[in-house]
């Protein structure tokens, strides 16, 4: 078992101590009012930690507090994980970004797109072309997920038994199939629309490799990055260290558990849009692999311009997330100014964003409120680990953006060897 250290002082990688001490308190601020259980934070410089810091609870019940090496479900940030297992069989010929995804899932070879009505009464076309592997990477397939309660099609897929985006009891290549039976919300290419497309880039992968997902994840990235504790499912020498789940109790009050996703004992259903649970130091690790864009410590899995194309921006006519306002998306702290690559938003214009935002500044987010992002032009990657799934959008990605950018004096990066 690894473990995230601090590595060198944050001074002289050109951070504010007293800054980041304010961003502690913050956060702790929220952990005594009951809003958080606990957290991790943590910030690189050049490669090496320069800041790290855990405060509250894993498990308020048990009283167990956050660690370093505490586990935690991060959701969707599994999804720029996928897109990486995805772009390792593109450098290989497995597989091509253009591909129609019906070349490796029959069943989506007759996509057809909503045009009208609801329910029963929808009325459907043939799409005039085929979902391509690209369009699952950048979410603009068409797909959806049924719990936006915002399209006729959404409706489908909660009357189709995705209110959870998988039917109850179902694997991937089930439920991929369950997917296909329904309608696209638009024609492939052309708009974007956060979706259920990563558990099909899945599925694509299981089917291109001949392995389980998370077998390939396993071997093809987790082992040789040194993720040590990372995967799908924890062993019962991990579970002590998992943190609980939480969520925010209706009309406030604070938060209270709930159900997270179970991860005692393999899943039957193995999802590349948010099964992953690590700890820091994996996450950490994997953040490294895209910053120094595909290698590792001497182990390259990618070439440098995959990782470029990964993290430029892919939106139809190069527009921003706010182009497609009107559909649900959970990209924080907000779409003005953001782009989107395969599986991570991308910094397109600084000047509009919602927080302080460096150009050119990739990642994601989860909905158990944990979130990262590689900032190449200031070689900074910033973590946060919680687990709460707060009921309305709330302020802690914008208030974290802001107060690591306030803690940037400039100075020069340390770089070197790093333990983590």
């Amino acid at each position: 078992m690894a473990q995230l250290r601090q590595e060198a002082d944050p001074g002289e990688a050109g951070l504010d101590p007293e800054a980041l001490g304010r961003l502690d308190r913050h956060f702790a601020g929220l952990v005594e009012a009951g809003r958080l259980p606990g957290f991790l934070v943590s910030v690189a410089r050049g490669g090496r930690v320069v800041h790290l810091a855990t405060h509250g609870l894993r498990d308020i019940a048990a009283g167990l507090p956050v660690e370093a090496d505490t586990l935690w479900r991060v959701y969707s940030m599994t999804k720029p994980v996928t897109a990486v297992a995805a772009l390792l069989l593109v450098e290989e010929g497995r597989l091509s970004l253009d591909d129609p995804v019906a070349d490796h899932l029959p069943a989506f070879a007759d996509p057809r797109v909503y045009v009208s009505g609801s329910g029963s009464d929808v009325k459907t076309r043939p799409a005039a072309g085929p979902i391509l592997v690209r369009h699952l990477l950048t979410h603009t397939s068409g797909l959806t997920f049924g719990f936006y309660h915002a399209h006729p099609v959404d409706a489908l897929y909660r009357a189709a038994g995705l209110e959870s985006s998988v039917p109850p009891g179902a694997d991937l290549a089930e439920t991929i199939e369950v997917y296909a039976s329904l309608p696209l919300q638009f024609e492939p290419g052309t708009e974007w629309n956060y979706s259920v497309a990563s558990n099909v880039l899945g599925r694509v992968i299981e089917v291109v490799s001949g392995q389980p997902l998370d077998a390939f994840f396993a071997e093809r990235i987790f082992r040789p990055l040194g993720m040590t504790d990372a995967g799908f499912h924890v062993t019962d020498a991990q579970a002590p260290r998992l943190s609980e789940m939480y969520g925010e109790k209706e009309g406030g009050g604070g938060i209270e558990p709930i159900p997270g996703l179970p991860l005692r004992g393999r899943p039957r259903f193995l999802s590349g849009s948010g099964g992953m649970v690590c700890t820091a130091h994996d996450y950490h690790r994997f953040m490294e692999l895209l910053r120094r864009r595909g290698e590792l410590d001497g182990v390259r899995l990618l070439a440098p311009e995959t990782v470029d194309l990964m993290t430029r921006n892919h939106l139809p006519g190069g527009a921003d997330l706010r182009a497609f306002g009107s559909r649900p998306a959970h990209d924080e702290p907000g779409n003005e100014g953001v782009g989107f690559g395969f599986n991570c938003s991308v910094v397109i214009d600084p000047s509009r964003t919602q927080a302080p935002s460096g150009l050119g500044a990739y990642g994601w987010s989860g909905v158990a409120t944990t979130t990262f992002w590689v900032d190449p032009g200031r070689d900074l990657t910033v973590q946060f680990m919680t687990q709460v799934r707060p009921r309305t959008s709330h302020m802690v990605f914008r208030d974290l953006k802001r107060l690591v950018h306030e803690a940037l004096t400039g100075g020069t990066p340390v770089t070197g060897r790093r333990g983590a």
